[in-house]
């Protein structure tokens, strides 16, 4: 038995009480020496790896005798409870066994000490069904567990390569059926709702027992599992197309975490269910994340948001990048290849970071996600450039005309595309959090961009109608009435009937409100480093590039435009503009 195997047998209460009767001495593990990364020792597909080699040092300093790791290197809170704090044991363990010119660590005693202990303390935290804690010690949490099949596989499967640990493998194969039997029990609320609480979450619990039962087959939890993704496919994901988050879609956890545990799970089991459900989100996603016609990056429709705040993905996202699995599914999912780098501009990004003469900058606690490295075994599928390109000439919105509704659960989702416009617009009778903030959404133009993003979980920076103390009418469901016609027409209200807004959108878009009592007209603006604006009493005026895009409310009233602090983008910078009325306004909007 190794020197600390005998901690996987303790269970996480105990191991916290005994730590606490160490002296202060015993208190650490002794570290692998710190090491400077050299960028041109790097091959291109591996470069990931330099901030997480400089890590390893330092996280090992942080880590206390019982394997717990300190510092605050990954997922909050940092108690020993937490079992996702545990997660960088995959890291340890990558370099702990992996043979590259540049990593010294292969085989390093202190290292695989520190892994040996990691592992223990890690394991020492399931408890009796299968389950591992997060925020208390007795939680039995969906996140923590689906996680940690996950790293536990993919580490298992380092280990045993490397003929390392054997004690430790034995003991992490049976933790793994233990996980896997409470885990896929369709029976089991925690895990299973219909629909789904959080998807992401349940999904890497698949991709993770999917790699388990490779390492170590069960027929009758490989049963479980195929029934467990066919199950994803009605209970994972909205008729509309988005994962669900809370009921609600999210693009951060839909596309920077679902997607790629999705494709995780798809590289293990080539289970075609998945492939469906990604044809569905990437369908999804062509309406929702908009391109800049000058190819600089894309703006996220995120007022629908129901977790998180996502605005703005650049084109190209070099390595360490959470939705680099996402092009696993290319070959079958040809319209993703709008959405990931393409081969040719991702090289360029790698050839340039290798020519930099800067120091590799270290990673910042507690952004060290060890899905970066996770992620990296199956090799890359980027699409060319030329199929990349051929894939956004494919967007919805790339097209000049159309309506589209889709609707979950009391949402409605609304995109309107004519040849001067592409509008969103969030509606129902619910919506999926409080964090959503209803109504129009965004304005695009095929030539402009993005020129309003309504943001959510921020009353300041939506577009709505506001009345005394910043209560904002978006901050509220509003159900809306799909009129049609041409130019389209719909209008929307708050439940009291308070705020009554009607739009139509053809040539130019007419936004009329009706408030009880005096308002304000609230327009989240994104505004180029290169723009030109000029406010006057009776509108405002943007000019981008050879576009002059006029705000128009035909009289004469006492706007302000003042930038948003905390929101900005690359070579731009939000500003919100408001228009103080006395309850009835109409905005007209043109583009020339």
């Amino acid at each position: 038995m190794n020197a600390f195997s005998r901690r996987s047998l303790i269970t996480g209460a105990t191991a916290i009480g005994l730590l606490a009767t160490l002296p202060a001495s015993a208190h650490a593990l002794p570290a692998p020496p710190p090491v400077t990364p050299d960028r041109r020792a790097f091959e291109p597909h591996e470069q990931r790896f330099a901030q997480y080699l400089m890590a390893v040092s330092p996280m090992v300093t942080d880590m206390n005798a019982s394997g717990f790791f300190g510092g605050g290197w990954w997922r909050s809170p940092n108690v020993s409870y937490n079992a996702r704090v545990q997660e960088h044991v995959y890291t340890l363990a990558w370099f702990a066994t992996q043979s590259r010119g540049w990593n010294p660590y292969r085989g390093n005693a202190n290292l695989v000490a520190a892994l040996d202990a990691g592992l223990g303390h890690y394991l020492g935290l399931q408890h009796v069904d299968g389950s591992w804690p997060e925020y208390s010690a007795d939680q039995h949490s969906l996140a923590a567990t689906g996680f940690a099949m996950g790293y536990l596989s993919k580490t298992n499967a380092l280990l045993v390569r490397a003929g390392v640990l054997p004690s430790r493998q034995a003991q992490i194969t049976a933790s793994l059926r233990r996980a896997m039997t409470w885990f896929l029990n369709p029976s089991n609320g925690t895990v299973w709702q219909s629909p789904l609480t959080w998807a992401n979450q349940t999904t890497s619990g698949l991709a993770g027992a999917a790699l388990a039962l490779k390492q170590n087959p069960d027929a009758a939890l490989q049963q479980r599992l195929t029934e467990a993704f066919r199950r994803l496919t009605t209970v994972g994901q909205s008729p509309a197309g988005f994962f669900y988050e809370e009921s609600g879609a999210d693009t951060n956890y839909n596309f920077e975490v679902m997607l790629p545990e999705l494709a995780d799970a798809w590289r293990q089991s080539g289970d075609p269910n998945l492939v469906t459900m990604t044809r569905k989100y990437t369908d999804w996603l062509g309406y929702n994340l908009l391109r800049e016609p000058d190819g600089s990056g894309w703006f996220a429709n995120i007022a629908t948001n129901s977790r998180t705040s996502s605005k703005f993905y650049a084109d190209v996202r070099p390595d360490p990048e959470r939705t680099a699995l996402n092009a696993q599914f290319v070959p079958e999912v040809p319209d993703l290849a709008a959405f990931v780098s393409s081969r040719e501009d991702l090289a360029a990004a790698r050839t340039a970071w290798a020519a930099s003469t800067a120091p590799v900058p270290a990673l910042v606690k507690p952004d060290t996600s060890p899905r970066i490295l996770a992620h990296a075994i199956y090799g890359e599928r980027y699409p060319t450039r030329a199929q990349r390109t051929a894939a956004i000439a494919r967007l919805p919105y790339q097209r000049a005309n159309f309506t589209e509704r889709r609707s979950d659960q009391g949402q409605d989702f609304l995109f309107v595309r004519r040849p001067r416009w592409y509008v969103g617009g969030y509606f129902g009778t619910r919506r999926a959090t409080s964090l959503a903030r209803t109504g129009l959404t965004f304005l695009w133009h095929p030539v402009a961009g993005t020129l309003v993003q309504s943001v959510n979980n921020n009353d300041h920076a939506c577009w709505g109608t506001v009345f005394p103390g910043q209560v904002v009418d978006s901050n509220g469901p509003q159900q809306a009435e799909f009129l049609g016609g041409e130019p389209y027409r719909f209008r929307y209200r708050t439940p009291s009937g308070s705020v009554v807004t009607e739009v139509t959108v053809g040539d130019r878009i007419v936004r009329s409100v009706r408030a009880q009592s005096a308002a304000t007209e609230q327009i989240p603006l994104v505004v180029r480093d290169s723009d030109t604006v000029a406010l006057d009493a009776r509108g405002l005026t943007l000019t981008r590039g050879r576009t002059v895009v006029r705000f128009d409310w035909a009289r004469a009233l006492d706007p302000q435009l003042r930038p948003a602090s905390t929101i900005t983008y690359p070579g731009r910078r939000m500003h919100v503009l408001t228009v103080p009325h006395d309850g009835a306004l109409t905005l007209t909007i043109t583009a020339g």
